[in-house]
């Protein structure tokens, strides 16, 4: 498989050095060279990304502060002149610490760390936590009706509530198993098992009303005409 990563370095010397290192191994995508947090969390919300490449010392955010702020990470190998951050980083649970100069060997053995945990085949999840106020809340994936995104938060529609955190639709959809749900809207994602009727441009799920664009209209069709009934 390969490992979709983006490289955070504010010093253009620096992210030339590490694209040189990503391009020597074949399991590695490099997606994009950001030379900021924000450049990064731009990619970050528009693209699916397994492994980031990050910095500390970067003007206005810092790498840390950056990760800190993230409600779904990527795996991080940090990547940094000041061995002095090590303790900070893995507390945030970064996979390692690269000190540049970054030799290709110490690069090698931290990718096939971030390799290794891509390649194991744990059982499949059947649930999800989100971050609440009072801690994180666990939602089974069987229980989700449809998610409903606005700006920068979600809500996560259930049987039995909703619930609301901070994070992006598009992340959330990349959390969510495939197969299970479809995007129908830019605001929306729905379980493929709780649709109740669908008709014009509304999907019904539960007592709700989902809207569903042109653009994903297409997908809910094949959906619908895969379990359709013929004479």
């Amino acid at each position: 498989m390969n490992i979709r990563c983006i490289i955070v370095d504010d010093e253009p010397l620096a992210r030339e050095g590490m694209e040189l290192l990503v391009k020597d191994i074949s399991f590695l995508q490099l997606v994009a060279q950001c030379s900021n947090a924000m450049e990064a969390n731009e990619v970050l919300v528009a693209e699916k990304i397994d492994l980031m490449f990050l910095d500390i010392q970067m003007p206005r955010i810092r790498g840390i502060d950056f990760l800190k702020s993230l409600t779904v990470k990527p795996l991080v190998i940090i990547t940094t002149a000041y061995p002095n951050y090590a303790l900070e980083g893995f507390e945030l649970n970064v996979l390692d610490y690269l000190v540049k100069p970054i030799t290709p060997e110490r690069f090698l053995q931290s990718v096939n760390r971030a390799r290794a945990l891509f390649t194991d085949t744990p059982a499949p999840a059947d649930h999800l936590f989100i971050k609440t106020g009072h801690g994180f809340e666990k939602i089974a994936y069987a229980e989700i009706l449809f998610i409903e995104g606005a700006q920068n938060y979600i809500t996560i529609h259930t049987a039995k509530g909703k619930y609301m955190t901070l994070a992006t639709i598009k992340s959330a959809e990349n959390q969510l198993p495939p197969g299970k749900f479809l995007r129908v809207h830019k605001s929306y994602i729905v379980a493929a098992d709780k649709i109740q009727a669908f008709s014009g441009n509304e999907i019904t799920s539960g007592t709700h009303k989902i809207p569903v664009s042109k653009n994903h209209r297409d997908e809910l069709m094949k959906l619908i005409d895969q379990r359709l009934i013929r004479k």
